[in-house]
């Protein structure tokens, strides 16, 4: 019988783990688990475990894609707010130097070296604006109105949207527009709302969820100028998203009665239920695309200190997909 080698022209690589980013066709040999392990194309989109954060929480922000991500901010039960920022490498959370001004639901978007933090609650809402370089965070100039469980878009720290939120008094719609200096006003959402998830860029964004008097499932894009209604999610509820533009996108897990692990993808057009989280969780941080996302944190059970330390990884449709191979 012809071996590996002689087929492919090469040994089995032997790794003590999985490697990070498989490639659909690779084969390897994990000396850990002592079995053979490949890379197989999934035929439907599923998530999978990541790696633990180091400070469970819950309405932070995230940043970056599924493999060189950020997370910062939150808030633990009683209510204490945190700064702690960490970064992920695909497998591993590592602690970086904090937010300057801890608070809860703010939003930002960006990269892991080039990211925004605006907005949020300490003991009340606030428009403070944190502009992250790769290393440590700077305050920039605040937000024209001061605001919280708002959503965002951008590509990194020199380019945003915020948009809709809660201002102490009343649900928002207002959207403010960051050039890398100030935040400008921009046209208004046509459904102001707390609590949605934004996803995309500064000139090509999509909002979806959140709440008015109740849970609400309108979608709204974004095309850099106004906002346009769009098709509604299949349920209602506070979701977090993660996406690299308008034309497609991912919302999942999120609340209306209790924790949700529903997963829905948007295609442009409208929204499709997916393969659900394997854990219920809302409030927690997303990032990533629609094929390549990440779920970090968050809580499972509402009205309880049930934080989640689980990040869960979305490989889309087609996406290569960690398998064992057996005898049978």
């Amino acid at each position: 019988m012809a071996t590996y080698k002689e087929i492919f022209g090469t040994n089995i690589e032997v790794l003590a783990s999985d490697p990070a980013n498989p490639v659909q066709g690779q084969v390897w040999y994990n000396s850990t688990d002592n079995v053979v392990k490949g890379a197989a194309a999934t035929t439907a989109g599923a998530w999978a475990t990541g790696g633990n954060v180091n400070q469970v929480r819950d309405g932070h922000v995230g940043s970056g894609t599924q493999t060189a991500a950020l997370t910062f901010g939150g808030y633990l039960v009683p209510g204490t707010v945190i700064g702690n920022t960490e970064s992920y490498n695909g497998s591993a959370w590592t602690e970086l130097n904090d937010l300057n001004t801890a608070r809860r639901t703010a939003t930002g978007g960006g990269t892991q070296t080039s990211s925004l933090n605006s907005g949020g609650y300490t003991t009340t809402q606030v428009g403070i604006t944190e502009s992250w370089n790769g290393t440590s965070w700077t305050e920039v100039n605040d937000l024209n109105t001061a605001r919280d469980n708002t959503a965002g878009a951008g590509a990194d720290n020199t380019s945003s949207l915020c948009t809709g939120g809660y201002n102490g008094t009343a649900n928002t719609g207002a959207t403010e527009s960051w050039n890398g200096t100030s935040w400008t006003e921009v046209n208004d959402l046509n459904t102001g709302r707390r609590g949605t998830s934004g996803l995309g860029i500064q000139t090509s964004a999509l909002i979806a969820g959140g709440y008015t008097a109740t849970a609400v499932a309108n979608a709204e894009s974004w095309n850099g100028t106004s906002w346009t209604e769009v098709g509604d999610l299949n349920t209602a509820r506070g979701t977090m998203a993660a996406g690299a533009d308008n034309t497609s996108g991912l919302v999942y897990g999120g609340a209306y009665i209790g924790s949700s692990a529903l997963t829905e993808e948007w295609n442009g057009t409208s929204w499709t239920e997916t393969t659900d989280l394997a854990t219920a969780r809302f409030g927690d941080a997303g990032t990533g695309t629609a094929s390549a996302a990440l779920a970090i944190s968050g809580q499972g059970v509402p009205g309880t200190p049930d934080f989640l330390a689980a990040t869960e990884e979305w490989n889309g449709a087609g996406s290569p997909l960690t398998v064992t191979f057996t005898d049978s």
